[in-house]
């Protein structure tokens, strides 16, 4: 794991390196980098790719007290990160709360950004989503002593499968869940930052439906929207509605998967890499 001083404080994240092009993934919400070990060790192959743990509240280094902790301010520093990695023509993927920062630096014209994808991801009026959404909004509420004994329920394997934690959310990566946890629980530091992140997020949905009316006029030259089944957390006709707005949009969905469709996996789904290969090869060009 690699580490590098941003403006908010110290980020850790995956590079594989090489020469292929590159990928940045990003994940959401009470996750880190890990959610993408399966698919990293697939597309690592014929792709560079780096996977930052944003401070989304399983981190492991404290923010500085003054760091804009707000999603926009997270997809901020994730620009950063890209300028301080000298990263171009970058292909950003982003799934859960990762997909809300990749729009918002869509909106803002990034212009390291070489195409995207997202991943049965928060968009238009559905934040934060499902059940997990609406308990980390209460949670959020809570001082941050209190939201640390919250977390301290997450030790038991029953309690992280049910709806109202990451149940919905994942059908085989309870290993990953009981890990993203772990820094909540110890750090009081972390506590205080997923805090932060929880309650900006709860004062301010109505971003995600202003980026929606900019996307068509992103200057990314290419998008996918890759639509997880199931649809008990991010309603099908989002995908849809996100592939018609998204420059050059085109819509893949994909049969046994949950929300954070990464985590459980071994290698990276066939629909993921195809979306990959044929953006790397020619929609880009459209």
């Amino acid at each position: 794991m690699r580490e590098i001083e941003l403006s908010a404080g110290t980020i850790e994240y995956e590079d594989t390196g090489g020469d292929g092009p590159t990928t940045v993934l990003l994940h959401g919400l009470m996750m880190d980098s890990s959610l993408w070990d399966g698919p990293i060790a697939d597309l690592s192959v014929d792709h560079r790719c780096v996977a930052p743990t944003l401070p989304l509240g399983a981190h492991r280094h404290a923010m500085h007290a003054d760091a804009d902790l707000s999603l926009p301010g997270v997809a901020r520093l994730v620009a950063e990160f890209l300028d301080r990695l000298y990263l171009h023509d970058v292909t950003l993927v982003g799934n859960d709360t990762g997909g809300a920062l990749v729009q918002l630096l869509m909106c803002d014209g990034a212009a390291r950004l070489g195409g995207v994808v997202l991943v049965s991801c928060d968009a238009l009026d559905n934040f934060l989503p499902g059940l997990t959404g609406e308990t980390l909004v209460l949670t959020g509420k809570l001082s941050p002593r209190m939201f640390g004994l919250c977390m301290q329920q997450m030790r038991l394997r029953p309690l992280r499968r049910l709806p109202i934690a990451f149940g919905w959310l994942t059908l085989r990566g309870d290993a990953a869940t009981a890990r993203w946890t772990k820094p909540a629980m110890k750090q009081p530091e972390i506590r205080r930052d997923a805090v932060r992140t929880l309650r900006a997020a709860a004062a301010d949905t109505n971003f995600l439906p202003a980026a929606a009316e900019r996307l068509p006029a992103s200057s990314t030259p290419s998008s996918w929207s890759e639509q997880a089944g199931g649809g008990r957390v991010m309603p099908p006709e989002h995908g849809r509605r996100l592939a018609e707005l998204l420059p050059h949009g085109r819509l893949v969905e994909i049969a046994d998967r949950y929300w954070a469709s990464a985590a459980p996996q071994r290698r990276a789904s066939p629909e993921t890499s195809r979306c990959l290969w044929c953006m790397r090869s020619s929609s880009r060009y459209l």
